[in-house]
């Protein structure tokens, strides 16, 4: 294949730009992770791997019809609650098609989970259901974006400082990958954490801590690392950073070793310095990645599917990428259910249970099963009150919803987050009751959360191995809460 001058430049210009940038832009000039704290290049590297792997519901997932009481006990909201509510316009779930497990922090009654998230019909496996039963899978219960706790007569006192833009999806979403609702931010707390641990923990990694397969993504972002950004399994784990524009042509070669005889010349510039070691570090990276072993475990073929599969590929790859720590990222949108909710989302939970329970199948077989940690966000949940009837049944936005935590290290099979005002996590389902944010006759049931993203996520970053004394920089509203782990992973 004949190339002029100009293509060439242009292609060994910008063929490795994007990879290269989205590698190692932690590399460029002094804003490097090495210039973090003055201790970090003294403190040891950690001698085992830990992963957290995000899973974003883009537009909001309703955890009311992901998380059902199944019970009749009259103390505490009750399936007939559930039922009456929501059974008149088409959008309640029946009793007999619930996955039902059995929650010790409720003194064990039993809930429900919506029934894609288990049943053997729906794809290659069981999904997450019998992860439960296993202590492989608890539940964050009413997490929300908050500044500091909140009761109903606090939300109402304008005195009060609340999330800003509350039920909007771009700004609660930002939110929650942000971990701040007191202010707008262009960092995200998995940015943050590889701000604070990336050069400590991943001292000779030639990826970055964050691995993003789903583009650019504020919760990704930090102020000294940039996430590596790769596409889906779809794509060969050995071609998502192949230098583009260089062919296997006698010539194309020729080109690229030309290439890189130009990044050794001119170092003595920063710039011109940065940007060849960039390239180098984009290189190195695609050569570790060059060969792979190919997970054993199916997963399904699905955006999700493929996403996680990514993600697996990636971990089974950790010891010759030299990591030591890993956050990932993916997401699976779809969930603004103001219309047809019942099909909608029923047909997105099935798609993500499937895909995490093959997600966590694949590492049992990896033996990190114990080191990996899948967790879910969303923007918020939403109003018990259904929004229209029959098929178009759907609902509107709201606020504190039910999250999901899977891993070997996650002490399953309960409930976790603060008290509402019954005493559970769970709030009352009692439209312009006491967990409720709405007021008088149009109220929707949104439900005030009890536990903050930065309770939930600091949790999690505790268990990653971010030190106490980094919690502050990670998580500036931190302090508000008294809790600050959950209790939900083990030491």
């Amino acid at each position: 294949m004949k190339q002029n001058r100009r293509e060439f430049i242009k292609r060994s210009g910008c063929g490795l730009g994007m990879a290269a940038l989205a590698t190692q832009f932690k590399h460029f000039g002094l804003m490097s992770a090495l210039a973090q704290k003055a201790d970090d290049s003294q403190a040891k590297a950690p001698d085992d791997y830990r992963a957290l792997v995000c899973v974003f519901m883009v537009g909001g997932n309703d955890g009311n019809n992901t998380v059902i009481p199944n019970h009749n006990s009259t103390q505490l909201s009750n399936y007939s609650t559930y039922y009456n509510i929501r059974n008149a316009d088409g959008l309640a779930i029946k009793q007999n098609s619930l996955l039902p497990i059995s929650v010790p922090r409720m003194g064990g009654l039993s809930y429900g989970l919506n029934p894609n998230l288990g049943s053997i019909t729906h794809g290659i496996n069981g999904g997450i259901y019998d992860l439960w039963a296993r202590g492989k899978m608890s539940i964050a219960a009413n997490v929300g974006t908050l500044v500091a706790p909140m009761t109903k007569t606090q939300f109402y006192d304008d005195t009060v400082k609340k999330p800003y833009q509350l039920y909007s999806h771009a700004d609660q979403l930002t939110q929650f990958q942000s971990g701040r609702a007191d202010a707008q931010t262009f960092t995200g707390w998995g940015g943050r954490i590889a701000d604070q641990s990336a050069a400590r923990d991943n001292p000779n990694a030639l990826v970055p801590m964050i691995t993003s397969i789903s583009g650019a993504q504020l919760f990704t972002a930090g102020e000294d690392t940039f996430p590596l950004a790769i596409v889906n399994a779809q794509t060969s784990l050995s071609q998502v950073l192949n230098p583009q524009g260089f062919y296997g042509t006698a010539i194309s070669r020729a080109q690229l070793e030309a290439f890189n005889e130009l990044r050794k010349q001119n170092l003595d510039g920063n710039f011109v310095a940065a940007a060849s070691n960039i390239t180098e570090q984009a290189m190195q990276a695609n050569s570790a990645l060059s060969t792979f072993q190919e997970i054993s475990v199916p997963f399904p073929n699905t955006n999700i599917g493929n996403q996680l599969k990514q993600v697996a590929r990636m971990i089974k790859k950790r010891a010759d990428l030299r990591v030591n720590r890993q956050i990932f990222y993916v997401q699976l949108g779809g969930f603004d259910t103001h219309i047809a909710q019942i099909v909608g989302q029923g047909t997105l939970l099935g798609q993500f249970s499937q895909a995490a329970r093959s997600f966590y199948d694949e590492m049992v077989k990896q033996g990190v099963s114990d080191k990996v940690t899948l967790f879910t966000m969303t923007d918020f949940s939403r109003t018990l009150a259904p929004s229209g009837t029959g098929a178009n049944v759907g609902t509107d936005h709201a606020w504190g919803n039910n999250l999901f935590v899977i891993g070997g290290a996650v002490k399953g099979g309960d409930f976790y987050g603060g008290e509402t005002s019954n005493g559970t996590p769970c709030p009352s389902l009692i439209l312009d009751g006491p967990d409720d944010a709405d007021h008088g006759t149009g109220s929707r049931g949104r439900w005030i959360p009890t536990t903050s993203v930065e309770q939930y996520a600091a949790t999690l970053a505790k268990w990653y191995g971010l030190p106490d004394s980094d919690l502050p920089e990670v998580f500036p509203n931190i302090e508000n809460f008294p809790v600050k782990n959950l209790g939900f992973m083990q030491a």
